[in-house]
């Protein structure tokens, strides 16, 4: 069932603890002497017929009401859809409040939250409509490349030009219960087309969205989210700071040889992601999805405190890595470097997944992208080895020059199963292929490819 539809006003009430409306940009007032073409610059037979009886119905005199809000505390610029309002429709003068938002969020260094329900652009105007959302996404990069983080909240319904921009666009992207979501609006999308992949759990099934929150928590969820990726002002004006690596969980004694070194990463009840995840966090949110329509739950992705600051995370969970946890990682920590946040990866998986699926998903493109996004990193990349480190799909989600070890680990260019089985080894010779590779950690430690093995807490 699609979700309740609050006011725009009243959806901002939900979340905010205090708000003042912005003003209206010059030259947009709705009154008797504003300028405007009879029937907007189309001539739309009735058009300022139907925007006066929206402006009755709802006591709104545009589809979208723009403010400064206080959630958590946090100051906050906020934009919400009033659907009363023509659909919530993007015309013109949408536009420009929308332009006027975020530009006074750049001038204050605020992040934007937007509270979106909209059908998307206004037909009434034509191509002069459909033209606002260029504004916006230029908007939109400009706060991105400004540092400030855009947190979308897609209520029902989000379609068209507001879900392909100010939706699709955000950096944490959240979405009600039943929200209808999608590019195509109900009326218009293919008669036999499921449901399903236009609703708020559909996108999160395909990745496009980071999490459905029930009304009654989204306050809370959107409190936790600024203070994680909204950083104290003076914070800026120093350099980042490593995450420091987790203490080691696991058994503190160092393997005596390369297949001991396996037989532990490989162990059933060693400490995985979530363990370590549990013990180095006070609090933390993830993200899901690689925005391309791809999950894989084989991958954790978010941002948590540690001792007062904020630290991103991108942590394998032992399982083969699908190309939609790469593209997640990556995304991570993009996000991460724009806005200053030093990142903590844990390394865990026996590889990157190798099967028909993932090769036509693009395998070797998104192993690629994790490569880059770690190379290119201006803020300092901590990494841990914490059981497995398989191949390249392990050093894709490796620091380079900032990656420890704990004593339950090991790192190898192939598995040696693989090795042997390259050489034309029987399987009596692996343990011996073990030993060969120097994958134990002390061996990592002694050939430089790790900085230091960690020890337990």
């Amino acid at each position: 069932m699609p979700c309740a539809r609050l006011t725009a006003r009243q959806a901002i009430a939900a979340v905010a603890d205090t708000y003042t409306e912005t003003a209206v940009p010059d030259g947009h007032r709705t009154s008797a002497a504003a300028p405007s073409a009879p029937d907007g610059p189309l001539g739309w037979r009735g058009y300022d017929d139907a925007r006066a009886r929206a402006r009755s119905r709802t006591g709104e005199d545009e589809s979208v009401v723009t403010a400064l809000a206080t959630i958590g505390g946090r100051e906050t610029v906020v934009l919400s859809f009033e659907f009363r309002y023509l659909g919530g429709s993007l015309g013109e003068r949408t536009g420009d409040r929308l332009e006027a938002a975020y530009t006074l969020a750049r001038e204050r260094g605020l992040p934007v939250v937007s509270l979106i329900a909209t059908g998307g652009s206004r037909m009434q105007e034509g191509m002069r409509a459909l033209t606002q959302l260029q504004r916006v996404a230029r908007q939109s990069a400009l706060n991105r490349a400004a540092g400030l983080p855009q947190i979308a909240v897609l209520r029902d319904p989000t379609t068209g030009g507001g879900w392909a921009t100010l939706g699709a666009g955000a950096d944490v992207i959240l979405a009600l219960p039943g929200a209808q979501i999608g590019f195509a609006g109900s009326r218009v999308r293919p008669p036999d087309a499921d449901p399903h992949a236009y609703s708020a759990e559909g996108q999160l099934a395909s990745g496009h969205i980071d999490a459905v929150v029930p009304p009654d928590r989204l306050r809370a969820t959107l409190q936790r989210w600024l203070q994680l990726l909204c950083p104290p002002p003076e914070s800026r004006t120093r350099a980042v700071a490593p995450a420091p690596p987790p203490a080691a969980l696991g058994v503190p004694e160092l393997p005596e040889t390369g297949w001991d070194a396996v037989v532990r990463a490989r162990e059933a009840a060693r400490p995985r992601a979530e363990a370590y995840l549990r013990a180095y966090f006070d609090d933390r949110e993830e993200i899901s999805g690689d925005r391309c329509g791809g999950v894989d739950p084989g991958i954790r992705c978010g941002f948590g405190h540690r001792d007062g600051r904020t630290i991103a995370f991108a942590a394998q969970c032992g399982t083969a890595t699908r190309p939609a946890g790469f593209r997640t990682a990556a995304r991570l920590v993009r996000l991460a470097d724009r806005l200053g946040i030093p990142v903590l990866t844990l390394v865990d998986t026996p590889g990157a997944a190798n099967d028909a699926a993932a090769e036509q998903a693009g395998a070797g493109a998104a192993i690629a992208d994790a490569f880059a996004a770690l190379a290119t990193a201006q803020v300092p990349v901590t990494s841990l080895l914490i059981g497995e480190g398989g191949s390249g799909g392990a050093l894709a989600l490796a620091a380079p020059d900032r990656l420890w070890a704990t004593p339950d680990s090991y790192f190898s260019v192939i598995a040696p199963e693989l090795a042997a089985a390259i050489l034309k080894r029987d399987e009596a010779q692996i343990h011996d292929t073990a030993d060969q590779l120097r994958i134990r950690p002390q061996d990592l430690r002694e050939l430089g490819v790790i900085r230091g093995i960690v020890p337990p807490a």
